[in-house]
């Protein structure tokens, strides 16, 4: 089939490659002239575990290519889907979907047969029928459908997402539109992947609520970790008691410095703000963005408070500054609420991050970044760990002693023993389980 991808963000880049790869013509279009030469030239944006392969292989196999035309890109298309961006509106948290209505009229445009359009962006519910409304009014004579096809693809993780999901989730309203998709996604069958149907706003609502659930799952074990470490338990050993329940299960119970990304903090608040809009609140989820926005904060604190007499005249050696390892995505890291809150309270921050440096030097001002994870401890008076990079989980325990002023390491994602550091002879201070000081000689 022939497949046109408008917007060349994680989303459309991702999906325009995994579609090549299972053998559609896909022609991915984007309005910025420089990143279209970059794709073209085999530089991929952003970083994103095994997606230059595909696209370089897909580009050498003559099945994905890029153009800033949309007129040559829709040519004979079956489906074109907006992967555009929905960043949250200035002012109240809405989504923003003004590229999504200008891709819509530019689509309208250029139909010359029939054609499905598919939303593939995050959308509030209504969005694919005020796209079905745009491109009427401007193509009253046009044959097409308007469909929804939600991603649930993980940064980090995401060509395994698309080619082995979980399901794959469709809201159309024609039976054409549903043999389309079904046709598209057909190399799944192979693997019984399950394939929903539903009407389009279901398919919106279910991202949101995927996302909203899962924020919650990661709010919910971030509280019980507070409480944990009140009276003195583990939280990793309450998550596993209570994940191993079939009802619950185990992903998503990992105690943190709380959730960042391009996908939960824009989502939850654009769920509570079109249901407030629809006098339908959710006063769950409004809790879940209250909590987090107060978590980073208080995680904060917590390093403040892990160094006697504060943090103020002390050099902090920081590793990790994207939301996530396997991924240079900033967009709302915990980090960036951090850094400068310890910056605030007197450290020096040095830091360090495998693939989130270069955003991290236009969004983190007066931080010092290091060539490497133990150049950022050279002299520091303490280590925190913010993202759970492969890099960070096997240290040399003893080149980090001696490097540090203090053997003294606040780890807020858990990737360590407390008895082994103990033994180590760190104090060592993690999320939801106690306080461990070194062992005596």
């Amino acid at each position: 089939m022939r497949v046109a991808m408008i917007g060349t963000g994680y989303v459309g880049l991702v999906s325009g490659a995994c579609f090549s790869e299972f053998g559609h013509q896909v022609v991915c279009v984007d309005k910025d002239v420089s990143k279209i030469d970059a794709l073209r030239a085999g530089r991929i944006p952003i970083y994103e575990p095994g997606l230059d392969a595909i696209v370089r292989d897909n580009v050498e196999g003559g099945r994905l290519s890029f153009t800033t035309d949309l007129k040559d890109a829709m040519t004979d298309a079956d489906a074109v889907f907006i992967a555009v961006g929905t960043p949250s509106r200035r002012g109240d948290g809405f989504a923003d979907l003004t590229y999504v209505y200008a891709a819509a009229e530019e689509i309208a445009r250029e139909i010359k047969d029939y054609v499905v359009i598919v939303t593939k962006s995050t959308v509030p519910v209504g969005t694919g029928r005020k796209v079905e409304e745009i491109v009427r009014k401007v193509r009253p004579d046009a044959a097409f459908d308007v469909a929804s096809n939600p991603e649930f693809l993980r940064e980090g993780s995401a060509i395994e997402d698309f080619k082995r999901p979980d399901r794959v989730v469709v809201g159309a309203e024609s039976e054409r539109a549903r043999g389309v998709m079904r046709e598209l996604y057909r190399p799944l069958y192979l693997i019984e992947t399950p394939m929903i149907f539903t009407a389009r706003e279901t398919a919106e609502i279910i991202k949101y609520a995927a996302n909203a659930f899962l924020a919650t799952k990661i709010t919910f074990i971030n509280e019980m970790a507070d409480l944990c470490e009140k009276v003195g338990a583990d939280v990793q050993d309450v998550a596993r008691g209570i994940g191993l329940d079939g009802r619950i299960g185990r992903k998503f119970l990992n105690a943190g410095p709380g959730y960042g990304g391009s996908c939960f903090p824009k989502d939850t608040i654009a769920l509570v703000r079109t249901a407030q809009q629809f006098e339908a609140p959710t006063k769950i989820v409004e809790a879940v963005v209250e909590v987090n926005d107060a978590r980073k904060r208080r995680m904060a604190a917590k390093i403040i408070e892990a160094f006697p007499g504060g943090v103020a005249g002390k050099t902090l050696a920081v590793l990790g500054l994207t939301f996530k390892p396997n991924t240079d995505d900033m967009r709302d890291a915990p980090s960036l609420d951090i850094v400068p809150l310890l910056r605030e309270a007197g450290a020096t921050v040095r830091a360090f991050d495998p693939e989130g440096m270069g955003e991290a030097k236009n969004l983190l001002k007066d931080t010092h970044f290091a060539a490497d994870e133990y150049d950022a401890m050279k002299g520091a008076d303490g280590v925190v760990i913010l993202t759970e990079w492969n890099e960070f989980r096997a240290l040399d325990l003893e080149r980090v002693k001696g490097l540090l002023k203090t053997a003294l390491m606040v780890d807020l994602r858990n990737i360590y023993r407390p008895a082994d550091m103990a033994a180590s002879g760190f104090t060592y201070i993690s999320v939801g389980r106690p306080t461990v000081t070194p062992e005596p000689a």
